[in-house]
């Protein structure tokens, strides 16, 4: 056997391992997908706007929104599971599809820990509850005593079922042993409208719905759910300061790639979203909307949804809540 033929081998064995390398290094060679799994005009899809640009130039392809709500974020997500692991679709899914809808559904498209590659953590958007600014119950305690005096009769709108601010609802009847009675929305717009007219006491809100009009004095802050206070709203209290030490909850979003996403594609997409959260103007505006920004590395983002998961499993469980 000559030296040119034993080498042979090994030069095809050196091409095959060298193969996904040189495709992640030319990715991407198309547009690029963001599957939302809210609908357009939500914080979500906002700070995607916001930021796709810079991801377009920082890919050197176009990316594309691609708005698929529905099911708690699980439509979305499924078509992500679903895609081609070659990074040219990627997702942005929430608490609901990546870490507590496994708890709220008997049927589930995907497998959040199984069939995603975490790439890196978006943004934290905190709630608030809040109350019409002419309201007696001006604080968390009174909240908490007018629900135990008065059982099931103290309604808290939310942004739909399955949804984080429906786990914060369950999680503060659950700690402050207090009867009462969420009403699901489809959204924060018409869970802000029907507290602001009065049909229901109280409402969990994320900041961007809340702020404008706490701003303008139609609605009283009650509490935060976050672990500090917050800049938006220095002088409310959270909640866990207002009566609950040791509760804490955020909506949260992040983006996942489907799982067999080579690794250094993975790479180039977190470089390109640390890049583009890096610019002091999308810090900016996203502060303005009450979005905190928190990029991670793809195993931190992993083991934070692990962590998610098994926190809102507990929740839901005791609850006894299902969506199907």
């Amino acid at each position: 056997m000559t030296s040119h033929s034993r080498l042979g081998p090994v030069l095809l064995l050196a091409a095959l391992a060298s193969a996904p390398a040189i495709a992640a290094d030319a990715f991407p060679t198309k547009p690029v997908r963001i599957v939302v799994t809210f609908p357009p005009g939500g914080s979500t899809d906002a700070v995607l706007r916001m930021i796709a640009p810079r991801l377009s130039q920082q890919l050197g392809q176009q990316a594309v929104i691609d708005n698929r709500p529905g099911a708690g974020g699980n439509i979305g997500m499924a078509a992500v599971a679903q895609a081609d692991a070659d990074g040219h679709v990627i997702g942005v899914g929430a608490a609901g599809a990546l870490a507590a809808n496994a708890s709220l559904y008997k049927d589930m498209p995907f497998d959040a820990q199984r069939d995603f590659a975490p790439v890196s953590l978006l943004a934290h958007v905190p709630f608030v509850i809040v109350a019409r600014a002419d309201d007696a119950l001006a604080t968390l305690p009174q909240i908490l005593d007018a629900a135990r005096e008065h059982p099931g009769t103290l309604t808290m709108a939310h942004g739909g079922n399955g949804t984080a601010m429906h786990l914060s609802v369950e999680l503060l009847r659950q700690m402050g042993k207090a009867d009462i009675t969420g009403i699901a929305y489809r959204g924060n717009g018409p869970a802000t409208v029907d507290v602001l007219g009065g049909q229901v006491r109280l409402a969990m809100l994320d900041l961007p719905s809340a702020l404008p009009h706490v701003q303008a004095g139609k609605l009283r802050a009650v509490a935060v759910t976050s672990e500090s206070r917050l800049s938006a709203l220095p002088e409310t209290p959270t909640i866990a300061e207002a009566g609950l030490p040791g509760y804490a909850s955020t909506g949260w979003f992040g983006f996942v790639a489907p799982a067999g996403t080579p690794v250094p594609v993975v790479a180039r997409w977190h470089q390109a979203i640390t890049a583009a959260l890096a610019d002091p103007q999308i810090a900016h505006d996203a502060e303005t909307m009450g979005v905190t920004l928190a990029p991670d590395t793809p195993a931190d983002f992993g083991r934070f949804i692990a962590t998610e998961t098994d926190k809102w499993r507990e929740v839901i469980r005791t609850a006894g809540t299902r969506l199907d």
